[in-house]
């Protein structure tokens, strides 16, 4: 496919702004727990201010996946996001792992996530991440029949293509993830589950030299970041490093995944063979 303007490729950087929900969802007994809700409670009282000021400085568009619950919790933030002309995308209610072996519970988390999001901030999100990464069939459809656009959950292609369903069916269009560029993997560390912290240095090489072969190749590049993360000063110091080492390059389309996956859309017919 081509981007807008002939531009190489896009840049979607994208904040799961899980809060104290990821914690919960992880373990219910640190409900209990203030250390380890603390971390997502940084999230809230200091990433994503952070996080917006930095964005507003360098005047990029963002997209922000929130669960309903942490709408709940935090809607001036989710008003904030949406002042400052960012999205706001679904994800899930509470930050659970949506089984879909559990009765209900794949449908009870989207249906509850829509009907937070509308209650708080008056909207119908166009897109969806899964808690944890954990999609399923059932989730699948359950997205195409509530009417959303696109899915950002999978990791299995560097560019947006139009998933096709279990039954047969086209689903939602899939902006796809790349492992390699998901701030998790470099900067997470809880009271109860330590592990060694990556240097500045470290994550920017492997962001700039992922960044610079996907461009390369004319893809989708979907930064995960997350504010009780990337919202550290360090974390802050390397996405402002790399913000500016993409804009080395004059050919790259900062987008929402809206955008992007409108995109897409608007070129599906004619984009070549159907990725499966």
């Amino acid at each position: 496919m081509t981007w807008p303007d002939g531009k190489a490729c896009a840049l979607a950087l994208t904040f799961d702004f899980d809060a104290e929900e990821l914690w919960i969802g992880n373990d219910p007994a640190n409900v209990s727990n203030p250390g380890v809700l603390a971390m997502g409670h940084y999230g809230a009282r200091v990433g994503v201010p952070k996080i917006l000021e930095l964005l507003a400085d360098e005047a990029l568009p963002a997209t922000f996946f929130v669960p309903g619950a942490v709408a709940e919790r935090y809607p001036g933030h989710v008003h904030a996001i949406l002042e400052a002309g960012h999205e706001v995308a679904h994800h899930g209610y509470t930050h659970v792992p949506a089984d879909p072996e559990v009765p209900g519970l794949v449908e009870e988390q989207i249906d509850r996530g829509l009907e937070a999001l509308d209650r708080v901030a008056g909207i119908t999100p166009a897109g969806y991440r899964a808690p944890d990464g954990v999609s399923s069939h059932l989730g699948l459809r359950t997205l195409t029949d509530r009417g959303f656009l696109y899915d950002s959950s999978l990791r299995d292609h560097f560019a947006p293509y139009r998933i096709t369903l279990d039954d047969g069916r086209p689903g939602p269009v899939e902006i796809p993830e790349q492992p390699t560029l998901d701030d998790w993997a470099y900067g997470s560390s809880s009271p109860t589950q330590y592990r060694v912290l990556q240097s500045k240095s470290h994550v920017l090489s492997i962001w700039q030299d992922e960044f610079a072969e996907l461009r390369s190749w004319g893809g989708s590049i979907t930064i995960v970041m997350h504010p009780q993360i990337t919202g550290r000063p360090i974390r802050m110091a390397t996405l402002r490093e790399f913000v500016a080492y993409t804009r080395s390059f004059d050919d790259v389309w900062y987008a929402t995944c809206s955008e992007i996956a409108r995109h897409f859309v608007s070129q599906e017919f004619s984009a070549g063979p159907e990725i499966r």
